[in-house]
């Protein structure tokens, strides 16, 4: 089986998923075979110096053109844009990857499941840092009972790129065209990997935050408002009853994309930092504080693949993992996870943080 690809957007996540492409032969050599065939986006010249870059055999300025020409399309644009490309592939049967957050609202994300419900085709959200093998490990021990019974969770995400209050406005600044800010764009990478390792959330508490209001224009005329939260927190109760503290920032001042998670259980806890992609602290029963574990050995998740013990991966990594498993499902015709449920239930929670906010009480999600 070789798999026609098509990309809709060529800047972050493009360069992200066009790399994890390449990878896949060298290290993933079980995987189905796939060829890079048309590269889409309006600027005709960046979209044709992109896909030389990408090894994309061809172009289109429109996706409506050649949707249904290839065998899976990766949505990679604003998330206003992902809505009605990623209907019209999954009308024609063609696999979708979507990246998150699925859609601006739930409403509009909600229409993106029910067409991929009544698709043949495979449906995939992407969450990312589900394959980053640490966190593989960690919901192993999560599952398997070593924590005990879990208590408490605290997921983050912090970071500092919008803290300068002179830095132009952007499209991630306006809700007509991103819905919400910082909790829809990183906020759903930490509600995904709750949900994924502890279960549902039922109820919150939320707050949405925008401390800089306006930004510099970016044609140099004056400047434009922002409409979308810079913070946000959350105080949720699960339906098993585990407690958790959740938040995020793109102000947080000296942060770098910090993406953590911290688990405490009856029998021990254990904590992940993206900083230290291949470390996880665990602390056991019998252990007096938390060990560090390089999660580098050949029976660690994914790092068989890889190269020698002790030799580390970076993020890019998780993304060769991520279209490993999608493109094998295809192949297979099994289900992928996370879908476009899942991307549907991580927007719900979004929505029940920002209506905790304008209401000021908890919601039930």
């Amino acid at each position: 089986m070789t798999l026609d690809i098509g990309f809709l957007g060529y800047r972050f996540m493009g360069r992200a998923h066009a790399n994890a492409l390449a990878r896949l032969p060298m290290f993933f050599p079980d995987a189905p075979a796939t060829n890079r065939d048309v590269l889409i986006g309006r600027n005709e010249e960046a979209v044709s110096d992109a896909a030389d870059r990408f090894g994309f055999d061809r172009t289109a300025g429109d996706w409506r053109d050649v949707v249904d020409e290839v065998d899976v399309f990766y949505n990679l644009g604003p998330n206003h844009v992902h809505a009605e490309p990623t209907i019209a592939a999954l009308e024609s049967d063609v696999h979708v990857m979507c990246e998150k957050p699925l859609a601006p609202d739930i409403e509009t994300a909600t229409e993106m499941r029910d067409a991929a419900r009544e698709s043949d085709a495979v449906a995939a959200t992407g969450f990312n840092y589900r394959y980053v093998p640490a966190i593989q490990l960690a919901k192993r021990l999560v599952d398997e009972g070593e924590l005990g019974e879990i208590y408490r969770v605290k997921g983050r995400c912090l970071q500092d790129w919008l803290a300068d209050p002179n830095l132009p406005w952007n499209w991630r600044c306006d809700a007509d065209v991103s819905g919400t800010g910082v909790v829809g764009d990183v906020g759903s990478h930490t509600i995904d990997l709750v949900r994924w390792i502890i279960g549902d959330i039922e109820s919150l508490s939320g707050s949405l935050v925008t401390q800089i209001t306006e930004r510099p224009d970016p044609d140099g005329d004056g400047t434009r408002p922002v409409t979308t939260d810079d913070e946000y927190s959350a105080l949720v109760e699960f339906e098993n009853g585990v407690e958790g503290v959740l938040e995020g920032s793109r102000i947080a001042t000296g942060r770098k994309a910090d993406n953590a998670i911290e688990i405490y259980g009856s029998e021990g806890a254990l904590k992940f930092s993206l900083r230290r992609l291949n470390e996880l602290q665990v602390k056991g029963s019998d252990d007096r504080g938390y060990q560090q574990i390089l999660v580098t050995d050949d029976d660690d998740p994914y790092m068989d693949r890889w190269w020698p013990a002790g030799h580390i991966i970076g993020w890019e990594h998780t993304f060769v993992h991520e279209n490993y498993e999608f493109l094998t499902a295809i192949r297979d015709g099994e289900q992928y996870r996370p879908s476009f449920e899942d991307g549907v239930d991580v927007q719900r929670v979004v929505e029940g943080i920002r209506e905790s906010d304008e209401r000021g009480e908890r919601v039930y999600v």
